[in-house]
């Protein structure tokens, strides 16, 4: 056990070693820190993602959502439901109102809905439109504000989108449904699904027995993905969206790999720099523990810095999305996700300080103190 009095001058040798190789030290906490915002950048996005995916879901103004069996939460491209189905829910017990969508995936996360405005104006009140209008023929379509500014288009802009080109007739302000609409039949045309939908909006005439509703749906139609739309807004989670929560995972052990590599690599150069220094300590009586305890602390306050530097850089890269990718890429902060970023980074690092302990406490005493 370390008494007070060796506690400090061990602190004082870590502060030491570190200052007297400013480059190598720089060097280790910037990797820790770009380990660390490699996991905060993509938690945020993906947070961020589905939660603007929830805001824009519950902009539309309906009470229930009808999927086909074969989607998942987050993806629109599929579109194996009949138009059929939606004349067939406005029969059903207290149903007072559907219409339906498809999405045509672009680049990123951007989609392509095809809409039927009248219907939709109806469901939800409408777009407001910050500059310009609806669209008038079937090559148009409106953007959302956001996409607009990221893609710098105005009224009357021209963009190909599916390889097909087409006129920006109107601005609407952001937060329902899509980031870009088009007519319903020109999109399902454009994507090879005639009289095919992707998703099914039910307005009922008492929102508060949604679920109930949702329940006789379910019995009606087997199969089915339906939902109220507090429940598939609720469901709209890292953990039940399977692709984001693998790639996540896939991020982190990246960042660890790389993060134990740089630790690694800084802490066993710092061994052979110090081979004499280490001797030296060893002829004065410090034992095997002290000297791993002397690398661990090292590391462990290189991997704090890095950590803390992490933090900071996050809040860079979220600055560099919301002015670049506004309408494409949405990041969070994500606090809960502080304290687990750091100690992925600390535990990357202190694993990667092993080796280089190892290598530290078996070096030969006579041979250390002749080392030049």
């Amino acid at each position: 056990m370390f008494v007070p009095a060796e506690v400090a001058v061990l602190n004082k040798l870590v502060l030491e070693n570190l200052r007297q190789r400013p480059v190598r030290t720089c060097l280790s906490v910037f990797a820790i820190g770009v380990e660390v915002m490699m996991i905060l950048t993509v938690v945020g996005i993906s947070y961020g993602t589905l939660d603007e995916t929830a805001r824009r879901a519950r902009g539309i103004g309906a009470d229930i959502l009808v999927r086909p069996a074969s989607s998942s939460i987050i993806s629109l491209s599929s579109a194996p439901m009949s138009e059929k189905l939606v004349p067939f829910l406005m029969k059903q017990p207290h149903v007072t109102f559907a219409t339906g969508t498809i999405g045509q995936p672009l680049e990123g996360f951007d989609v392509l809905t095809g809409i039927d405005l009248s219907q939709l104006n109806r469901l939800s009140g409408g777009f407001r439109f910050a500059r310009g209008g609806s669209f008038e023929s079937d090559d148009e379509v409106i953007v959302d504000e956001y996409y607009a500014r990221e893609k710098k288009l105005s009224v009357g802009s021209t963009i190909t989108l599916a390889n097909h080109p087409w006129r920006v007739s109107g601005i609407f302000e952001s937060g329902k449904l899509s980031h870009i609409c088009a007519r319903l039949n020109v999109v399902q045309d454009l994507t090879g699904n005639p009289g095919k939908l992707s998703q099914i909006y039910l307005k009922v005439d008492d929102p508060a027995r949604a679920l109930v509703i949702v329940d006789q749906l379910r019995a009606t139609m087997p199969g089915y993905l339906i939902y109220t739309m507090e429940e598939f807004t609720s469901l709209l989670t890292i953990n039940s969206v399977g692709m984001l929560r693998d790639f996540i995972g896939a991020v982190i052990a990246i960042a660890v790999i790389v993060g134990f590599i740089v630790v690694t690599m800084a802490m066993y150069t710092a061994v052979l720099e110090r081979t004499r220094e280490i001797g030296i300590l060893k002829a004065l009586g410090a034992s095997s523990g002290y000297i791993v305890n002397l690398l661990f602390r090292e590391t462990l306050l290189i991997a704090i810095l890095g950590s803390l530097l992490g933090i900071v850089l996050t809040d860079g890269s979220k600055w560099i999305v919301m002015h670049t990718a506004p309408a494409s890429l949405i990041q969070e902060t994500v606090y809960s996700w502080w304290p687990i970023a750091s100690g992925i980074s600390v535990i990357g690092a202190l694993l990667g300080a092993i080796l280089p302990a190892w290598k530290a406490v078996r070096q030969d005493v006579i041979q250390s103190l002749g080392y030049e």
